[in-house]
């Protein structure tokens, strides 16, 4: 049974003042035996990763990613120069464990994070894989990052239409991953941080699950990132839950425009 956390913290940045907003849960789905999805939803760090490899391998490399990941929000360093030291070290993880033997073993990783650019908070997107994120921004959603697949390579080649990648036999086969050859940077996009601002980051399960249109009606249908997490999940369960599915959502508010005011420890 997944369990949904949902926090909310008032925080400055730069002497700018933010309030966040956000939710995150993983359920196994309705045909896998374990769950190979991992999640981290802490400021100013929220992530996706989407295992594979073995029964074992999958899970052992999204856990092992997220808790390189951990590290850095421990630490105070999120920063890129940290985070691909720490994708770096969660390779070498992912290699030396004993029950990680299939050359096929890594996971996927996309999310977002708070950075200062010429002192001023943006939003950094990374992605590594085919979990996605995605952005709704005055009322209209867009896919931030651009999937590492076979099938996206061939939509952007004009070869394939995206009508036609639904349920193409590659739609699987991913061209980019954490653990599964040397380390690949991320790709990186700078995103504004605005007011009204709903971030969903997301594995695969998700988006096998529901289309682009449904995941934002269920955003336009629930205002707080608890209620829409939990009706997207419901939603990709209900549609065949095939894969794992982890959704976490993430949302700006202008602290003049909230009724509610955090406690000190922003929940």
């Amino acid at each position: 049974m997944a369990e949904t956390t949902t926090t909310t913290r008032s925080v400055t940045v730069a002497q700018r003042p933010l309030l966040l907003s956000w939710a995150g849960t993983t359920d196994q789905g309705r045909r896998r035996d374990t769950n190979q999805d991992a999640f981290l939803a802490e400021y100013p760090l929220f992530i996706v990763a989407d295992g594979m490899g073995g029964h074992a391998g999958g899970e052992i490399a999204s856990r092992s990613t997220v808790q390189r990941l951990q590290a850095l929000v421990d630490d105070g360093s999120v920063e890129r120069p940290a985070i691909e030291k720490a994708l770096e070290l969660a390779v070498a993880d992912i290699a030396d464990h004993p029950e990680t033997t299939d050359e096929g073993t890594g996971t996927t990783l996309t999310g977002v994070f708070l950075e200062l650019q010429d002192g001023e908070p943006h939003w950094v997107s990374l992605n590594i894989g085919d979990s996605r994120v995605y952005l709704l921004r005055d009322d209209r959603l867009v896919q931030v990052t651009t999937d590492h697949s076979v099938v996206q390579e061939l939509i952007t080649a004009g070869k394939l239409s995206p009508e036609e990648a639904e349920g193409h036999p590659y739609s699987n086969v991913i061209t980019r991953a954490v653990g599964a050859s040397e380390l690949t940077p991320p790709d990186y996009l700078t995103i504004e941080v605005r007011a009204g601002d709903r971030f969903v980051i997301c594995s695969d399960g998700l988006t096998k699950e529901l289309t682009d249109y449904g995941i934002q009606h269920f955003l336009r249908e629930n205002p707080e990132p608890g209620p829409a997490v939990d009706a997207m999940l419901a939603a990709a369960l209900e549609n065949g839950g095939r894969d794992n599915v982890t959704v976490i959502i993430v949302q700006v508010t202008d602290p003049a425009d909230s009724s509610s005011t955090p406690d000190e420890n922003g929940e």
